[in-house]
């Protein structure tokens, strides 16, 4: 209990006197020591990288979690340190319900069929989202935020010690010039013969209150030092925290290029398969369920039938227009023409054809293109 008291009691002496330090230079009525200019830019450029990591940090998550109750939810869990449980994403969730519709319309049906197709197709881009959602976590986020509840930590712990020793060394140095200036003025003082042996005593003080000053100032130099190269070591490793990042964005960016590539696969197979199904909107209207009167009995398109005859299309006299590819498309079957991005081929169309398709040309190459890859251009 003994030890306690006095440990608080010089804590609380100590405080004191780095409050009264640093109180007096902010009144500039006491000297502080001044770190070098290499160390300020280091201490700059690592407030600097905490600040826009902690930002991306926050943003990032807002990115891959746009909902703040499920981000609360997850940090709750992580403080635990419990294992979250799996969440369905959007995705997932909205072809759940398309297929779930479907069954309820009739699979068989243009509606159910195409709801079916669509559906399968928003559980894989959900799939995909989790995919990236889980590899970001892991190679951004995670090392983001070991960075700032660790090495951040770490420095901004040994920065606080050195301005604490810093305050105790300019402390010392105050008490050192003060002892100096006592000693002068005693030394300066006339003494008479009746006061000489006063005197003497007074600057026996004096001078063990100077030595005593300047051993505190040797001791406070020496820990100033040691704890300024410590600090300086740890805030030259933010160089290796930007290589670190670095890296990791890399691989962030790599996530997102493959989550997307995987978005744009799925979305060009979902268009090819429904651009293969019967006209849903035809098959449902009246007109197409009527049964076919004698006048069009007999009667059929080359691009009525389930396979486009393109050998009997002939490009009209009038109404060809040029047109750019924007994305690269593979023929389904003979009847349609791959495309390559960025190349121009020349479309038209004929009676009877779905406004989702043209006919393109290409040199003597000739088949179905869907009007969804091209940009017209005259």
């Amino acid at each position: 209990m003994d030890f306690n008291v006095k440990k608080l009691a010089s804590g609380a002496g100590l405080f004191f006197t780095r409050a009264v330090q640093f109180t007096e230079e902010k009144l500039g009525q006491a000297e502080k020591t001044e770190l070098d200019a290499h160390f300020e830019n280091l201490m700059s450029r690592a407030d600097c990288t905490k600040h826009w990591t902690e930002k991306i940090f926050r943003q990032t998550e807002v990115l891959l979690q746009p909902n703040p109750s499920a981000r609360i939810e997850e940090f709750f869990y992580e403080k635990l340190d419990m294992k979250a449980p799996s969440r369905v994403t959007n995705g997932e969730l909205l072809g759940q319900y398309m297929e779930d519709a479907a069954k309820e319309f009739g699979s068989e049906t243009p509606y159910g069929n195409t709801l079916i197709k669509v559906g399968e197709c928003e559980r894989r881009l959900g799939a995909a989202e989790r995919e990236f959602l889980q590899t970001s976590a892991i190679s951004f986020l995670t090392p983001l935020r070991n960075f700032l509840e660790g090495d951040w930590r770490t420095i901004s712990k040994e920065r606080r010690l050195l301005e604490n020793l810093r305050l105790d060394l300019d402390a010392c140095k105050t008490r050192l010039k003060k002892a100096k200036l006592a000693e002068a003025k005693a030394a300066v003082s006339p003494t008479s013969h009746n006061h000489s042996e006063g005197c003497e005593g007074k600057m026996s003080v004096i001078f063990f209150l100077l030595f005593q000053a300047e051993h505190e100032l040797r001791v406070a130099q020496t820990e100033f030092d040691r704890q300024a190269e410590v600090t300086r070591l740890l805030l030259e490793g933010i160089s290796s925290t930007h290589v670190n990042h670095l890296r990791c964005l890399n691989e962030f960016v790599e996530a997102q290029a493959a989550y997307y590539k995987q978005c744009h696969f799925h979305m060009q197979e979902l268009q090819k398969e429904l651009g293969r199904l019967p006209n849903a909107f035809a098959l449902n209207s009246t007109h197409a369920m009527a049964t076919p009167g004698p006048a069009s009995e007999g009667i059929t398109s080359p691009v009525e039938t389930d396979t486009l005859k393109i050998e009997e299309v002939q490009a009209p006299a009038t109404g060809t227009r040029k047109a750019k590819v924007l994305y690269d498309y593979d023929a389904a079957d003979s009847s349609e023409l791959s495309l390559l991005a960025d190349e121009l081929i020349t479309v038209y169309t004929v009676p009877g054809m779905d406004s989702d398709w043209l006919i393109g040309e290409r040199g003597n190459q000739k088949g179905k293109v869907p009007v969804t890859y091209l940009e017209l251009l005259s």
